[in-house]
């Protein structure tokens, strides 16, 4: 059974920095596309960044472009997202997925909500 879980949100200020986690299990990743999405309130889910499994191959939004860095750890299957400089309109809940090409998203994790206040 694949799980990933996700970890690592909370409430920071503006300017401020946190680092999500999602841990991955329960198959092998290798050449997968690893994801990240997020959802505000009201609002579409949307693409943040992503990261492949095996080359480490990333990609990112416009408005996250410069200020977030998505990274894995192979041998703790974790992928993480290091958000820095970050703005009220970051605000969401930031889901991890997983799939087999960039546009096929399989797997998702539960979420954990990041709130920026200003």
């Amino acid at each position: 059974q694949v799980q990933l879980v996700e970890s690592g949100g909370g409430l920071v200020q503006a300017g401020g920095s946190l680092r999500l986690s999602c841990a991955a299990s329960g198959r092998t990743f290798n050449g997968y596309f690893m994801g990240w999405f997020r959802q505000a309130p009201g609002k579409e889910r949307e693409f943040v960044a992503r990261i492949t499994w095996s080359g480490g191959s990333t990609y990112y939004a416009d408005s996250v472009r410069g200020r977030f860095t998505i990274s894995r750890d192979n041998a703790k299957n974790t992928v993480y997202l290091q958000m820095n400089s970050l703005k009220p309109e970051d605000t969401a809940v930031y889901y991890c997925a997983a799939g087999p090409a960039n546009i096929a998203y399989t797997y998702w994790g539960q979420g954990t909500q990041v709130t920026v206040s200003s």
